[in-house]
Order: structure tokens, then sequence, then C-alpha cells
């Protein structure tokens, strides 16, 4: 099921970036309960970005499409700050960063 989760959060890209935000590092957590509700805490490249109110439903609207997802909370956090060394190689590559 998390396989799943993560494929269906790579489906959300920062429209700023050309990079999912799994990829990204956005995604800090996701937790699944008992009950198949799942939580997610994520975060921005930026606090002032100017998706914040979005994209957390856009997160949420995609663990939805899992199948055997009850409920989705997706919480925003800042704590610790996102920077570049969150991104995984592929993010680097499809940034030129290397």
């Amino acid at each position: 099921m998390t396989d799943d989760m993560i494929a269906a959060i790579k489906t959300v890209y920062d429209p700023e970036i050309p990079v999912d935000v799994f990829e990204l590092g956005l995604i800090y957590k996701i937790d699944v309960g008992d009950d198949r509700s799942v939580k997610v805490d994520m975060t921005l490249t930026a606090p002032g970005c100017p998706v914040a109110g979005d994209m957390p439903g856009w997160v949420a609207d995609a663990v939805r499409t899992v199948e055997g997802v009850m409920d989705v909370d997706v919480e925003l956090v800042f704590d610790p700050p996102w920077d570049p060394s969150r991104m995984s190689d592929e993010a680097r590559v499809a940034l030129n960063m290397w």
C-alpha cells in the first residue's frame, strides 16, 4: 500500500519546478493507521510558496486514489526546513544540479 501511495504522490508536481513533490523531498512522513487512515507530513520549498494552500490538497487527493485508503490528512510542516539536500538523485538530474 505504501508503494502505491508513493506512486500516487509522485503524480503531484510543484508548478514552479518540473519535479514531483516526492522526489523533491517535500514528503517528510507517511503513516498508515490500523483503520487505513493515512497521515502525511509535508513541507514546501519555501514558506511563501504561492500554492501553499493548494498543494496539501493535491497530495491528499492523490493518496485517496489508492485502493484501501479510508481517510487522508496532510499536514504542512516547516520543521525541519526544506533544503536542496533532501532532493533525490532523480530530482537533481532533472534540475541539472550535479
